[in-house]
């Protein structure tokens, strides 16, 4: 008897009722249908009704031309569990080079897993294992992923690897890389290995939302570092928060990011360095109209790059420290970057910089920014205790205090003393509250250990300075730098200068011109290293 091309998932033995294993059931059909695929050329589609379907112990080994299509998110349920294999990751489905020879010549065509939900919470391994994913797929070739929900993963939800001519769209990826302490590869809410098909991945993730997850919301990594960065891979509407970092581009080249928001993440809304498993950094890249608003460290982190890159109307706001910084990690690339580009941005009210370059850069361009009121980390050294003062699972308020508003962005408020000391990272601030940042992705309160009780004492620590709308801290070469606004019009303002050349800098070439430098706290710039030959002219302020 010919394979049906659609099949009912409970007419071959399913069950849905939450108790009963469907992993067996779900594998054979899915290995009846790819032998009648692979025998006639002709995908087949599995239909789940709506139910919880456990997969328990056993991953199922995907076939090419099997889709996979349930009822909805909040209807069709697939119930991740190991309580017999605790050695072994359970995704749903799985085919990868390691277990299975995946390869550009063996991999999965054709195929489209849509509108169900994956919940992971059940599994749990003896050590950290990155193969403990929603969805663990190498080499796929014309897929389709939309409408998932996937959640509660030990390692990364959306783990897929190699994507060509696919689409991943409408997937919410929430507290994925439980089992990840944040530094373990993996743990993301979306996770994609790149570079398997060569110089060209045509891939497009849109309309995708990744909150809570353990390292990143979004990210591109690099699979081996003999192979050239791909191109042809866009991210367009998607929604990153609450992770580590919202969406990183760790071995790209000409990634095209839009009309994305990257909001309240623990290191950056937006990374580029060699954290990835090759240490190669994106190049190449474009990141337009997007919000970066409010993440805990740094809106933009780019560095171990050669360049070049291009940021382009997008709001920079309300980081707890740089809105842009150019960096270099260890053990990546350490050439100079080349060619960043910096275009009609709003970069304000960051705690420290506006834009800081620790790392060299060669021929950067920043040209029509608005640099305003940033380094907000304006307020004193400050402690209280006692009456008046009460804890929140996110938040701290002394009833005495009259603090600048912002002014203590980014700061880490230490709660008691001695070795009963616990510490939170400051997400913003009134005259007489502060708000918390939660202790890690996806936690619900800022604090490890409980809630600290009433009248505990809290210090926070002095304010850095000089806080600059652009800060040189490192070697700057022929740098172009036109009609910028870098200005504060606060009160009282905060940004103390429009430019700072550190000590340690150098500032060589290049043209500085037609911008306004008036308004900021202290002056207009300050010079502990002079800029050498160029062009400084017409700059107001």
């Amino acid at each position: 008897m010919t394979a049906p091309l659609t099949a009912d998932a409970h007419a071959h033995g399913l069950a849905g009722d939450g108790t009963t294993d469907d992993g067996p059931a779900l594998q054979k059909l899915v290995d009846e249908l790819g032998d009648a695929t692979a025998a006639d050329g002709r995908p087949r589609t599995i239909r789940v009704p709506a139910g919880r379907h456990l997969v328990r112990d056993r991953p199922v080994r995907w076939r090419s031309g099997v889709s996979l299509v349930g009822a909805g998110r909040a209807a069709t349920c697939f119930v991740l569990t190991n309580p017999g294999a605790r050695s072994r990751p359970v995704p749903l489905a799985w085919f990868t080079t390691a277990q299975h020879g995946a390869g550009r010549d063996h991999h999965i065509a054709d195929v489209t897993f849509a509108h169900f939900e994956i919940d992971g919470s059940a599994v749990e391994t003896e050590e950290y294992e990155v193969l403990a994913k929603g969805l663990g797929l190498q080499y796929v070739l014309r897929g389709r992923f939309c409408d998932l929900y996937i959640h509660d993963t030990a390692a990364t939800g959306f783990g897929c690897d190699f994507l060509q001519d696919t689409v991943v769209e409408g997937v919410l990826a929430e507290r994925c890389g439980r089992q990840d302490p944040g530094e373990k590869m993996g743990g993301a809410g979306l996770g994609i290995g790149v570079g398997g098909w060569g110089p060209v991945e045509r891939l497009a993730v849109t309309d995708c939302t990744a909150v809570g997850n353990g390292t990143n919301g979004i990210f591109f990594e690099l699979q081996q570092d003999h192979w050239t960065p791909p191109r042809g891979i866009r991210v367009t509407a998607c929604h990153t928060e609450d992770n580590r970092y919202g969406i990183s581009d760790w071995g790209t080249d000409g990634l095209l990011v839009t009309g994305c928001t990257m909001l309240g993440n623990h290191v950056a809304g937006f990374d580029v360095s060699s954290q990835g498993t090759t240490s190669v950094g994106g190049r190449g890249g474009i990141v337009t109209g997007c919000l970066i608003d409010g993440n805990s460290r740094d809106g933009i982190a780019l560095g171990n790059t050669p360049g070049p890159y291009a940021f382009r109307g997008n709001r920079v706001s309300r980081s707890g420290r740089h809105g842009y910084w150019q960096h270099n990690l260890a053990g990546g690339d350490q050439e100079v970057t080349s060619d960043i580009v910096l275009e009609s941005n709003d970069i304000d009210g960051n705690a420290l910089d506006g834009i800081r370059v620790d790392a060299p850069l060669h021929e950067p361009a920043v040209f029509g920014n608005r640099i305003r009121s940033n380094g907000r980390r304006a307020a004193p050294a400050t402690e209280g205790g006692g009456e008046g003062v009460s804890y929140g699972p996110l938040s701290l308020t002394d009833e005495g205090a009259d603090w600048l508003p912002d002014g203590h962005l980014g700061k880490e408020v230490t709660v008691g003393e001695g070795s009963d000391a616990v510490t939170a990272v400051v997400a913003g601030n009134t005259a007489t509250a502060l708000t918390l940042a939660p202790e890690r992705p996806g936690a619900q309160a800022a604090w490890l250990h409980g809630t600290p009780a009433p009248g505990t004492a809290y210090r926070l620590p002095d304010a850095p300075a000089p806080r600059a709308g652009l800060t040189a801290a490192a070697t700057v070469t022929h740098p172009y730098v036109q009609g910028n606004r870098i200005r504060d019009d606060g009160h009282p303002r905060t940004q103390t200068h429009a430019v700072w050349i550190a000590p340690e800098a150098t500032w060589t070439g290049g043209r500085v011109s037609g911008n306004d430098f008036s308004g900021n706290a202290s002056a207009a710039t300050r010079f502990d290293s002079s800029p050498s030959g160029g062009r400084w002219r017409d700059n107001d302020g």
